[in-house]
């Protein structure tokens, strides 16, 4: 049996492009300290062209840690999470729950070159939650919460600690909300 963290290929698909968007958003760290490496940036593209259905997923499920390698090629943090963040895009093809990696990696990057870090965390969390379409927000509330799941990324595990956990909870709290839909009734995501 699949784990919840999985999600369908449609929603892996879905969750894939908006994850592509969070890490792109993040990558230029880790491109000015390792010029060259290109495994961040082809991750990412990756990402998007099995968003958009151009690659199949067995493929990039088998390529799927190349991308997150290229953290080792960096040393300052911002760039580290940098590269981890385009690392979790480029797993959505396995499993849809590294979307939520993809934004928390980018959210804790983000932080980490901001004069206030939650300041700079918190603003990456809300473009996050502002370019998240209504089939990403249903998507993404399909998976279980940070915690409940031992099976994928959201078991114990990086993700379960520290600034990458405050991200994954704000985000998944903020999916569980009602949202007013476009009547202007309240409709719940859940």
């Amino acid at each position: 049996m699949a784990s919840p963290q999985t999600l369908s290929e449609t929603d892996r698909r879905v969750v894939a492009l908006w994850a592509a968007d969070c890490a792109e958003r993040v990558l230029p760290l880790f491109e000015a300290e390792a010029r060259g490496d290109d495994r961040a940036r082809d991750g990412l593209d990756r990402a998007r062209a099995f968003g958009r259905g151009e690659l199949g997923p067995a493929e990039e499920i088998r390529r799927r840690f190349v991308a997150g390698r290229a953290a080792q090629s960096a040393k300052a943090p911002a760039a580290v999470a940098a590269a981890r963040s385009a690392g979790q895009a480029s797993g959505v093809a396995h499993m849809g729950a590294h979307a939520l990696g993809a934004a928390a990696y980018a959210a804790k990057a983000a932080a980490l070159v901001a004069t206030d870090e939650d300041a700079g965390r918190r603003g990456e969390v809300r473009w996050q939650l502002d370019h998240m379409t209504p089939d990403v927000r249903a998507a993404l509330s399909r998976l279980p919460l940070l915690g409940e799941d031992s099976s994928g990324p959201l078991g114990q595990g990086l993700l379960m600690s520290g600034m990458l956990a405050t991200t994954i909870r704000e985000i998944q709290a903020e999916l569980a909300r009602p949202r007013p839909s476009a009547a202007g009734t309240e409709g719940s995501v859940r």
